[in-house]
């Protein structure tokens, strides 16, 4: 019996709710991250956030105990601003809804960041925490006028240490309801993040990891990788017991410790729709998913949220 970190030789790891929360690691991730560097499995560091720089972002993992560089890290500014580059032509005006590290970016890529909506040629929307109506004005404008638009990420929150707060996702929404159209996404649950993190890798055994249903997890299964999602972030038990197939993870653990560990339902069965067994609750939730998702998924039955308590993990 092999554990799951023998499966892979990268792991493609989101950051805000996998490996920390606000500034603080989440328990047992710097570990598990770094025994999987000691047996050779690389860690790249791919997230939705274009708020902050690549150099940034290694610099904090690294505090925290992460083995990082700037080197492994891949973020939806790089992404949205690629995207940006393969279709407009060099010193094109690109509208800059974000922070100066998503500037910083599409000035990389040979293009002209600018501020406001006359001449721009495009736009690219990514979160900053001083995003205001004046700058979503500007964007409407511009899309209004045929620019190119392209958002970094979709995620409708954000997490930190006091809870959800808006995210790009909701600002992007405002635009989308001013102006009748829909962006290009960069980021997760798009593939493109993933499959340039994978690459850059310079591996080719990825493993998905992230906390989110939505972006990590669809994001991993767009891509055609398998995925882990971990219970220490936005995602629950229930929303991965319910979720729609394009979420579905391949496996489930309750943190990165279940990369040492054989991720199976051993002890757990479901018999006549109830759960039967002892053993690790997560083993438990991984019986409850297969037998649902088998039986076609949806909302769970009552039964099902019965066993979700009895594993506390409702």
């Amino acid at each position: 019996m092999t554990d799951l970190l023998a499966r892979f030789d990268v792991l493609l790891a989101d950051l805000d709710g996998t490996l920390y929360a606000g500034r603080a690691a989440v328990p047992g991730a710097v570990a598990a991250i770094v025994g999987a560097a000691e047996r050779g499995v690389r860690t790249s560091y791919v997230t939705n956030n274009a708020s902050r720089r690549p150099s940034d972002v290694a610099t904090h993992l690294a505090e925290l105990g992460f083995p990082a560089t700037t080197e492994d890290v891949r973020t939806s500014s790089q992404a949205g601003a690629a995207m940006l580059a393969a279709q407009l032509p060099a010193g094109a005006k690109v509208l800059v809804v974000g922070t100066d590290a998503l500037r910083e970016e599409v000035a990389r890529r040979g293009l002209t960041p600018v501020d406001e909506a006359a001449g721009a040629d495009a736009v690219v929307q990514g979160h900053s925490p001083d995003t205001g109506w004046r700058q979503l004005a500007e964007a409407t404008l511009a899309v209004r006028n045929g620019a190119v638009w392209v958002a970094t990420n979709v995620d409708p929150t954000l997490p930190t240490d006091r809870g959800p707060m808006p995210g790009n996702g909701s600002m992007v929404q405002v635009v989308m309801t001013a102006s009748g159209r829909e962006p290009q996404v960069a980021g997760k649950p798009a593939p493109t993040l993933i499959t340039e993190a994978l690459k850059a890798s310079g591996r080719e055994r990825g493993l998905v990891v992230g906390d989110r249903l939505d972006t990590d997890i669809e994001g991993g299964n767009a891509a055609g990788l398998p995925t882990l999602l971990v219970l220490t972030g936005v995602s629950t038990a229930l929303e991965a017991l319910e979720a729609p197939q394009r979420q579905r993870p391949t496996y489930i653990g309750a943190d990165l410790a279940v990369l040492t560990e054989d991720p199976e339902t051993d002890g757990w069965a479901v018999e006549g729709g109830e759960l039967r067994g002892s053993g690790d609750p997560v083993a438990g939730l991984r019986a409850l998913c297969a037998a649902h998702w088998a039986a076609g998924g949806g909302p769970a039955g009552a039964a099902a949220r019965r066993a979700l308590d009895v594993l506390g993990l409702a």
